[in-house]
């Protein structure tokens, strides 16, 4: 695992600063990502740099690394699980090999295949290309977007890195507020991309690659869940919908799942399992313990309050399957301590509460190894969100008369007692009716995220909103469109894989991990599980309010029956009373009169009646303050 950065003039000058003393300064502002060496390469137009943190090939494996003649160059960020196998097959091919590494296999596959060498590549990756002779670069980024890549253009430089921060060391780049981007991450809880915080500065949309070839700039799809081609190619595609198919099916996803999680246990540094007790981790762990020839390590976070603490059912995992198990207990004391630290290396805010546990856990596991596998990306496909379901009751709710619904039902809901529970009666059903009557996509993000677009007129100021656009949801809704055929849920599904998985759940898990220098591995997110998700009939995933159908069959020998049958819960934490408890002192700071009024963004008497009625139990306002909250904390740790 590692970091990248780098830049090339688009006019082919010489730069007029330092580019020795600016590129070692944008890879130092990644230290976090590869503290175990630099790498550093200058032409005439172009600069490539990357921090590295060893995995794989210990002793040879830094870079950049080069083809035969070294025309071709590259700088990887990632791990690329199949790369035995390529490797293999293009030494067949006459190619020669220097290091034992992975990258290694890049530009030689380059050299074979040209653009479609992402076709024969299994993992996670951000990579920067240059081939030499044809003065191109190519810059990319993995199929689900489990490596960062940001870029943009200023003045003749077209700057690329890792992370927000290395690209703020390049003189060339300013720092200024997007206002488009700053709404959508109060509405999404996260900046999807293209978009980043900074106007200016883009995030290259997983599974796409850039070009540039002269001044020519281009940006290009290589892999598509909800293409015709990539369906075809799912080996869950079968019309045949019957009790047997879904056994064969599920016999097929336990082997996929098993030789995912094989790949990903190539390591030459210690490597653990992280445990939440949940269907997904817990699999993964089986596989694990399976491959391995000795005791795996698991680890899980626990939590003080009763209702958020899952650390049981990792304990009952774990002693199933024979892990050497170690937690950790987080507390509201131990989560206010955190804020500050996670503000200072959160390079865009980012409302997803379960980072803190997420970096506690991560700087909990990283004292004892350096690799990590998880359970990311079974939610999104094998619809495990209860929202999925969620949208074929709201069209039935939508039949019951409006009189009755707005006269009765959502009134009597309105006054449904304020809990601090986690997924509570009263909060889901707030939330629902709040949203029912939307269209999918609309109804879909104003579920997930914090303040739906029509309170848009109250957050912020107007001279605030004349500087942004109107439809917030026109990416969502532009890539649900491609799956709308296919049904409500696989469009809501492709959907949170574009947006959900890849900007906030991948993105929180990579600058988690990441801080401290802990990779992080997803089997769930090889290209063959997505593949063959997508085009399973919708039926195996979801039938009525049960999600994870073929996943649970699949696991069914592997783990206790009660992990099976326990519902969906999350890793959340109890924001709702810590925002009344410790965090209290930040909210009254953070989000006070005179700060607002400065700042010029936020309308301030809004912001006072949220924390007023979140305070008083008039209602729980947690994720809207949340959500601020955070952004006020990367403020001043970005901003200044």
């Amino acid at each position: 695992m590692c970091g990248i950065a780098g830049w090339i003039n688009l006019k082919g000058n010489f730069a007029a600063f330092d580019r020795d003393v600016t590129l070692r300064a944008m890879c130092n502002r990644i230290v976090h990502r590869g503290p175990d060496s630099e790498g550093l390469w200058l032409d005439t137009n172009v600069a490539l740099g990357m921090r590295r943190l060893s995995i794989i090939d210990l002793e040879t494996g830094d870079q950049p690394v080069f083809n035969e003649n070294k025309t071709v160059l590259v700088m990887l960020n990632g791990e690329l699980y199949n790369y035995r196998e390529v490797r293999q097959s293009l030494e067949e091919r006459r190619h020669r090999f220097q290091t034992a590494s992975d990258t290694e296999i890049l530009p030689h596959l380059y050299e074979e295949y040209g653009d479609k060498l992402f076709d024969h590549v299994n993992g996670m990756f951000a990579f920067s290309l240059w081939d030499k002779q044809r003065r191109r670069l190519i810059l990319a980024r993995d199929r689900f977007g489990e490596k960062p890549l940001y870029y943009g253009v200023f003045g003749d430089h077209l700057i690329w890195a890792s992370e927000l921060k290395a690209l703020l060391a390049h003189p060339s780049v300013s720092r200024q507020i997007d206002a488009d981007a700053l709404r959508h991450y109060v509405s999404f809880d996260y900046v999807p991309a293209p978009l980043s915080i900074f106007k200016g500065i883009k995030k290259l949309p997983a599974a796409h690659f850039l070009t540039v070839e002269g001044a020519a700039v281009e940006i290009k799809r290589y892999w598509d869940l909800c293409s015709p081609e990539t369906l075809a190619a799912g080996t869950g595609a079968n019309g045949n919908r019957s009790k047997l198919d879904f056994d064969l099916k599920a016999e097929q996803l336990r082997e996929l799942l098993s030789d995912a999680v094989r790949m990903r246990l190539v390591s030459d540094v210690p490597l653990g399992i992280l445990l939440s007790g949940g269907i997904d981790s817990s699999t993964v762990a089986a596989f694990a313990a399976r491959h391995s020839d000795s005791k795996i390590r698991t680890f899980s976070i626990g939590f003080e309050e009763e209702t958020f603490d899952e650390s049981r059912f990792a304990r009952l995992v774990a002693d199933h399957i024979g892990s050497e198990h170690q937690e950790e207990t987080l507390s509201a004391e131990k989560a206010g301590s955190l804020l500050p630290e996670i503000g200072s290396w959160l390079d865009e805010p980012l409302a997803d509460p379960s980072l803190i546990p997420t970096y506690l856990l991560a700087r909990f596991v990283r004292k004892s190894v350096t690799v990590a596998l998880g359970g990311d990306g079974g939610d999104e496909l094998f619809a495990g969100y209860p929202m999925y379901y969620a949208h074929r009751l709201a069209e039935l709710y939508k039949t019951i008369p409006g009189f009755l619904r707005r006269g009765l039902i959502e009134p009597a809901i309105r006054k449904l007692p304020v809990s601090n529970k986690n997924l509570s009666f009263e909060f889901k059903a707030k939330r629902f009716i709040r949203a029912a009557n939307l269209d999918d996509v609309a109804r879909h993000h104003s579920w997930f995220g914090s303040f739906a677009p029509e309170k848009h007129l109250q957050l912020f100021t107007p001279e605030f909103l004349a500087q942004t656009t109107d439809d917030i949801y026109a990416g969502a809704r532009k890539a649900a469109s491609r799956c709308q055929n296919r049904g409500i849920v696989e469009a809501m599904q492709y959907v949170d894989i574009n947006f959900y998985l890849a900007e906030d759940i991948l993105t929180k898990v990579d600058r988690a991990a990441m801080a401290v220098s802990l990779e992080t591995r997803a089997p769930f997110l090889d290209p063959r599980i997505g593949e063959f998700a997508a085009a399973l009939p919708t039926e195996y995933k979801l039938r009525g309010n049960k999600g994870k159908l073929i996943l649970k069959e699949a696991a069914r020998h592997l783990l206790p029956a009660e992990i099976l049958q326990r519902p969906k819960k999350g890793f959340g934490i109890p924001v709702a009373g810590w925002l009344n408890g410790r965090l209290k002192p930040l909210v009254d700071e953070f989000l006070e009169e005179k700060r607002l009024r400065k700042q010029g963004i936020f309308n301030p008497e809004f912001v006072k009646l949220l924390v007023r009625e979140h305070q008083c139990g008039v209602a729980s306002h947690q994720k809207e303050l949340w959500s601020l909250l955070v952004f006020q904390l990367w403020c001043d740790n970005f901003l200044v």
